[in-house]
């Protein structure tokens, strides 16, 4: 004989097994949209600055000093030093904090011979591989809403990058900058690729083709 009772006890907390487990399963999804809506006003971005952006005075660890106007990127092989700067803005909301630098540079010639183009403005590049981007030898940051900078020099004429930068400058080739930033806890790691090219002589030009959210890709 059927014990009714029994069986509608069972499928009663099946379903209630199953309504609990739904109510779970859409509170953690409900959390963790409220988690990444929260990161992303929090995440850093970084761009080039404006034209009517202030200049930024930025000093090297030999005392050079360089003024680097909004918009425009400082290259420059003076020396024996090639010095590299960037005027930033986080158009972000969250504060930017460098962690490192990766940098691409090529002659003339071989940017001619692109089939992305002289600017990259064309889809294809892949995100570089965190382990070759070369450590900023200062904390830099740059605030939310903010200006301010990214610099690196090249001190070693031995070194291929060094040789390769020279080349780009030389001939008036093209510099890729990938610059590695996060949180000031560390998190949301994005890199944001510039690419630089001169114009007529007279500046190095400054844009930006690729951002990477580390954390989206994996």
């Amino acid at each position: 004989m059927t014990d009714w009772a029994a069986w509608g006890t069972s499928v009663g907390t099946l379903v209630l097994a199953g309504a609990t487990f739904a109510a779970v399963r859409s509170s953690n999804h409900s959390a963790r949209i409220a988690e990444r809506t929260l990161l992303v006003g929090l995440r850093p971005v970084l761009s080039p600055s404006r034209p009517q952006d202030p200049a930024e005075q930025v000093q090297f660890a030999d005392g050079r000093v360089f003024e680097v106007e909004g918009g425009r990127a400082t290259v420059l092989d003076d020396g024996g030093v090639i010095y590299l700067a960037i005027p930033l803005r986080n158009v972000g909301a969250g504060i930017a904090v460098l962690r490192g630098y990766r940098l691409e540079a090529e002659s003339a010639g071989q940017v001619a011979q692109d089939p992305l183009g002289a600017a990259r403005h064309m889809r294809g590049d892949v995100a570089p591989d965190r382990s070759t981007f070369s450590e900023q030898q200062r904390d830099l940051y740059v605030a939310a809403g903010d200006s301010g900078f990214w610099q690196a020099a090249l001190r070693d004429p031995r070194s291929d990058l060094y040789q390769d930068v020279r080349g780009a400058i030389r001939t008036a080739g093209r510099i890729i900058v990938d610059l590695l930033y996060a949180d000031h806890e560390g998190g949301q790691p994005t890199i944001t690729r510039f690419v630089l090219l001169p114009v007529d002589g007279e500046y190095w030009r400054c844009d930006v083709t690729r951002y990477w959210s580390l954390e989206t890709l994996g």
